[in-house]
């Protein structure tokens, strides 16, 4: 049996992001004027599960938030995760600055 290496919470900086996550889908419901049962048939999913995610819950697969994304017409959001990368994209700079040209074989 393997431990997971996070265990059962998330950290708690985690949790409060989840946390916006959900109240930003809460508001994009509302200003839709959509009850939560609507969504939830739209999801294909339960109204508990749909209550579940504006709450925040990390136990929710992210397959059901894009389920719920796309119910709202927001699945394009997901394409902007991880979009900037600033450290990668740092990191990536740092090995281009130290390559060094090959040899000139003559």
């Amino acid at each position: 049996m393997t431990k997971s290496t996070m265990g059962t919470r998330l950290p708690r900086k985690l949790e409060q992001k989840m946390q916006v996550v959900g109240e930003q889908i809460r508001l994009a419901r509302l200003r839709r004027d959509l009850s939560i049962a609507q969504v939830a048939e739209r999801a294909t999913c339960s109204p508990l599960t749909i209550s579940r995610i504006e709450k925040g819950a990390a136990t929710v697969a992210i397959g059901i938030y894009l389920r719920v994304l796309y119910a709202l017409q927001l699945d394009d959001d997901i394409l902007l995760l991880a979009q900037k990368d600033e450290i990668g994209h740092g990191l990536q700079d740092l090995r281009l600055k130290q390559r060094e040209r090959a040899s000139k074989k003559i």
